[in-house]
C-alpha cells in the first residue's frame, strides 16, 4: 500500500453533521420559545390594560381600574419573563412553552 495506512477518526462526518443539526434544532427551538414568551408577556400587559380601561367605562371609575389592570398586566409580564429567563439558563429545549408545575 503506497502512502501508508489510513487513520480513521472515532467520529464520522455523518455523525458530526447529525450533531450539528441537533444543536441547531435546539437553538432554533430555544429562540422560538423566547419570541413566544416575549410576545405572550406583551399581550398580557395589553389585555389587562384594555380590560381595566373597559371596566372604567362600565363602572365610571376612571382611571383607577385602568391603573389596577395595568399593574396586574405588568406583574404577569414580569412573571412570564422571569420564567423565560430561568428556562433559558437551565437550557431545557424540551420544556418549551410549559409552565412550571411546582409553582
Amino acid at each position: 500500500m503506497a502512502g501508508g495506512c489510513r487513520v480513521f477518526s472515532r467520529r464520522s462526518p455523518v455523525t458530526d453533521r447529525q450533531d450539528e443539526k441537533k444543536s441547531r434544532a435546539g437553538q432554533d427551538r430555544r429562540q422560538g420559545a423566547v419570541y413566544q414568551g416575549a410576545f405572550e408577556a406583551v399581550i398580557a400587559l395589553l389585555i389587562a390594560a384594555l380590560i381595566g380601561y373597559w371596566l372604567d367605562g362600565y363602572f365610571d371609575t376612571a382611571p383607577w381600574l385602568l391603573l389596577i389592570g395595568t399593574a396586574i398586566g405588568f406583574a404577569s409580564f414580569t412573571v412570564r419573563l422571569i420564567r423565560l429567563g430561568r428556562w433559558i439558563r437551565e437550557g431545557n429545549p424540551d420544556e418549551a412553552g410549559r409552565d412550571d408545575e411546582s409553582e
